[in-house]
C-alpha cells in the first residue's frame, strides 16, 4: 500500500517565494507584476501560479456532480408536436424536460400523455402568471405522482420585458398565493450575462433578485432554481457557479430558508457567431464542461445553429450529444466537488464572492434591485460593462475565432437565415428600460451581410 503523499516525498518542498525568485531571474529584471499578472473585468487580479503556502483556501462548496441531469428545452407551440419531440429527446439521452409555455390554453393532459412522470422531472417554463393553469399542474402532479417544477419570475419578466406580468401588486399576490400549494420560484439570471454584466455584476444583481422574492413573499421555504448562463471563461465560470452556491446560502440563513438553490446552466449567446457557426460547437463544450465542474445541476445545451435557424432535430440532437459524450464518456459525472482544492479556483471563487456581496449591499442599501432596476442604476451598469467586453473585441483584443480572428472571407449566410439574429427593435410603452441581450459579433456580421453578393 503506498502511503499518502510517499511518491512526492524524494522532492525538495519549493516555497512560492522561492519560485517567485526563479520567475524573476528568468524575466531578466523585467517588472513581475507587469509582465505576468493581469486583471479581468471584474478587477480580480490573476497570478500565474497560485500555492499552497499563500492560496491554501478552502471554501467547503458542496456539488453533486455525479448528479448532474441532462436538460432538454422543449418550446410548446404544438402539443401534439412538442409531446412526440418530448419521447424522442427522453429515448436519446435527455434527462429532464424544461417546457416553455405561452399560452395558459396549453392542454396539460395531452402535452403529457405517454410520458414516464414518476422517473423524470418537469419544469414548466411559464410566460404568464395563472393560479388556476399552475392548480391543473398540482393536480395533474399529484394525480400521476409526477416531479414538477414550475418556473414564475416576474422580475425577470420585467427586466427582460420592461413591464410586469400585470402590475407589481397583482404579480406579487398572484405569487403569494401560488407559494402555498407548490415550488414555483425561477431566478431567470442569464440575462444579466447575455447583455454584457460581467461576472461580480451577475452574482450581485442575482443574489438582489432573489432577495427580493425573500422580502416579498412571506414564509418562501422552498427550493429555488436559479438560471445562469455560462460563458467561455474556464476556469472563473467554475469558479462563479461554486460563488453563487456560497452566496445563495449565506443570504438563505438570514431567512430561516432551509434549500439549497437549484441552479440550471446554460451556455451563452454572447460569444456566438452565425459566420463559421461550427466553432460555437466548440465553445459551448467548455461552457457545458465549467457547467459541470462548477456544480450545476441541470445543464441545457444551445445548438450551433440557434442564432439563425428555427428549432430543428439535428442541431438539438448534436447539442444533447455533447452533454452525452462528457457525461458518458469523458466521466464528467464520476467525482462529486472536482474542483475543491484548486487553488486558482478556490481563490477566484472567494474573490467573486466577497466582490458580489459588496455590490449586493451597495444595491441594498441604494433601495433594493427593483428600485434600481426603475431608476435605471443596473441597465447602465451593465451597459458599461458590456461597452468594456465590446471595446476589447473591436480592437481585437478580445477574440472570436473565425469572426474578428481569421475570418473565411468565402463564407456566406444570407440565404440560410431563417431567424434575424440581431437586436430587434420593438417600440412599445414600458415602465422600465428592459435589460438588452447582445451579442459581441452582431456589427461585423451585419457589414458582412451586407457587404454579401
Amino acid at each position: 500500500m503506498i502511503k499518502e503523499n510517499s511518491l512526492f516525498n524524494g522532492f525538495e518542498k519549493i516555497t512560492s517565494k522561492q519560485w517567485k525568485q526563479q520567475i524573476q531571474f528568468e524575466l531578466k529584471g523585467a517588472d513581475y507584476n507587469e509582465k505576468l499578472v493581469w486583471e479581468s473585468l471584474e478587477g480580480i487580479k490573476v497570478k500565474p501560479f497560485y500555492h499552497n503556502d499563500e492560496d491554501n483556501l478552502t471554501n467547503n462548496v458542496t456539488t453533486k456532480v455525479s448528479e448532474f441531469k441532462i436538460l432538454q428545452n422543449i418550446y410548446v407551440h404544438d402539443v401534439e408536436k412538442s409531446n412526440l419531440k418530448t419521447v424522442d429527446a427522453l429515448k436519446r439521452g435527455a434527462e429532464s424536460i424544461r417546457f416553455t409555455i405561452e399560452n395558459e390554453s396549453t392542454s396539460v393532459d395531452d402535452l403529457l400523455q405517454n410520458l414516464p412522470l414518476e422517473k423524470v422531472s418537469f419544469y414548466f417554463n411559464l410566460k404568464f402568471i395563472s393560479i388556476d393553469f399552475v392548480s391543473k399542474l398540482n393536480e395533474f402532479a399529484t394525480k400521476n405522482k409526477a416531479n414538477f417544477i414550475i418556473q414564475i419570475d416576474p422580475i425577470g419578466q420585467l427586466a427582460k420585458g420592461g413591464n410586469w406580468y400585470k402590475n407589481l401588486e397583482s404579480d406579487f399576490k398572484s405569487l403569494k398565493q401560488i407559494s402555498r400549494d407548490t415550488s414555483f420560484l425561477a431566478i431567470q439570471s442569464g440575462i444579466y450575462q447575455n447583455a454584457g454584466a460581467n461576472m461580480v455584476q451577475q452574482l450581485a444583481y442575482t443574489l438582489a433578485h432573489t432577495n427580493e422574492y425573500f422580502n416579498r413573499v412571506e414564509k418562501l421555504n422552498q427550493p429555488i432554481t436559479i438560471e445562469v448562463s455560462v460563458g467561455t471563461n474556464y476556469f472563473f465560470e467554475i469558479a462563479k457557479l461554486r460563488a453563487l452556491r456560497i452566496l445563495f446560502t449565506t443570504l438563505a440563513k438570514e431567512y430561516n430558508h432551509s434549500h439549497e438553490c437549484n441552479i440550471i446552466a446554460t451556455p451563452t449567446k454572447r460569444n456566438k457567431t452565425i459566420y463559421d457557426y461550427n466553432v460555437n460547437m466548440l465553445r459551448t463544450t467548455t461552457e457545458c464542461m465549467s457547467a459541470i465542474l462548477g456544480g450545476a445541476n441541470e445543464v441545457t445545451n444551445l445548438p450551433y445553429d440557434t442564432l439563425y435557424h428555427k428549432d430543428n432535430e439535428f442541431g438539438d440532437r448534436i447539442s444533447r450529444n455533447q452533454l452525452l459524450v462528457l457525461k458518458t464518456e469523458s466521466y464528467f459525472d464520476k467525482v462529486n466537488n472536482p474542483a475543491d482544492g484548486a487553488y486558482y479556483i478556490e481563490s477566484l471563487t472567494e474573490q467573486l464572492a466577497e466582490k458580489a456581496l459588496e455590490l449586493f449591499k451597495d444595491i441594498e442599501l441604494n433601495g433594493g434591485f427593483i428600485t434600481q432596476l426603475i431608476e435605471g442604476t443596473i441597465q447602465r451598469k451593465i451597459n458599461a460593462s458590456a461597452q468594456k467586453e465590446q471595446d476589447l473585441f473591436d480592437n481585437g483584443k478580445e477574440i472570436l475565432l473565425g469572426t474578428n480572428k481569421y475570418p473565411n472571407k468565402s463564407d456566406k449566410m444570407k440565404h440560410d437565415l431563417e431567424l434575424y439574429p440581431f437586436v430587434k427593435n420593438n417600440p412599445r410603452k414600458t415602465l422600465i428600460t428592459p435589460i438588452i441581450e447582445k451579442r459581441l459579433a452582431e456589427k461585423i456580421e451585419q457589414e458582412r451581410l451586407n457587404a454579401e453578393e
